[in-house]
């Protein structure tokens, strides 16, 4: 099911990669399966989707196990499994040290359509329920038809500090059945700020999970993302404040539709 050669062959650059660990991994899954895990992606207008729409994030995500077909349902529950979760462990740590969230809080199907974006950011730092840290994230790109000049390239920005990015190091194209992993605890700032110019209809398909460690003593408690202004949003207070509210778990759900 997982490209694990791949992955392990991949894990040999982890700490030495810039701006913060991480790396990427091409066929990451068999291909009938990414061609059917694709498939399974409902479609932009329907109604299962929350939306974020405002002018840090143009996006919309569903991680309710029961919108999931069989094929990705299955997958989810595979990514989650101890077998899974000690593999990934000891390849990236030489230990187990992860833990899965069978709940995917902000995991599952990722969808952008034209104009979509997504502000430069740092993930959640402890898990609002189980109160674990945040420690890595996998991506997997699901757009078998996706053009480079489309854009939608992850970006990933210098760890300056916590409490916002030093300047962009690398970019990452969306390719068919790549996965992108990367350590969340690094003042991690990624994201993809530059609207997406592909034609209508078609989609940046994404399937995101992420794995938690025990927290250190001293460890950051943010509890929702943290947002970066582009440069052209840096004195805009309208923005400002869109990313004071949407950094909060009291009042991060009031800058999404469901």
């Amino acid at each position: 099911m997982i490209n694990f050669e791949a992955l392990a062959r991949s894990a040999l650059n982890w700490q030495d990669a810039q701006p913060f660990p991480h790396l990427i991994v091409d066929n990451f899954i068999e291909l009938d399966l990414a061609k059917q895990l694709e498939a399974d992606f409902p479609s932009f207008e329907s109604d299962i989707w929350q939306k974020y729409s405002n002018a840090i994030e143009e996006k919309k995500l569903s991680n309710i196990w029961n919108h999931f077909p069989e094929t990705t349902y299955r997958f989810f529950d595979y990514l989650n499994s101890d077998s899974f979760v000690k593999k990934l462990s000891r390849i990236l740590f030489n230990g187990d040290v992860l833990f899965s969230d069978p709940g995917l809080n902000g995991g599952g199907w990722h969808v952008h359509k034209t104009g979509g974006k997504l502000n430069t950011h740092l993930d959640y730092s402890i898990h609002p329920k189980l109160k674990k840290q945040r420690k890595i994230n996998i991506i997997i790109y699901m757009n078998s038809e996706w053009e480079p000049e489309w854009g939608g390239h992850l970006g990933l920005w210098g760890n300056e500090s916590a409490e916002k990015p030093g300047a962009l190091v690398k970019q990452i194209e969306p390719v068919f059945n790549r996965a992108v992993i990367f350590d969340t605890t690094c003042n991690s700032w990624h994201g993809l700020p530059d609207p997406l110019m592909s034609p209508d209809g078609q989609l940046r398909k994404s399937l995101a999970i992420y794995y938690l460690c025990e927290p250190p003593e001293y460890v950051d408690q943010r509890g929702k993302a943290l947002f970066a202004p582009t440069q052209e949003q840096t004195n805009d207070e309208k923005v400002l404040e869109l990313i004071k509210k949407r950094s909060s778990v009291e009042s991060a759900s009031d800058v999404y539709e469901k």
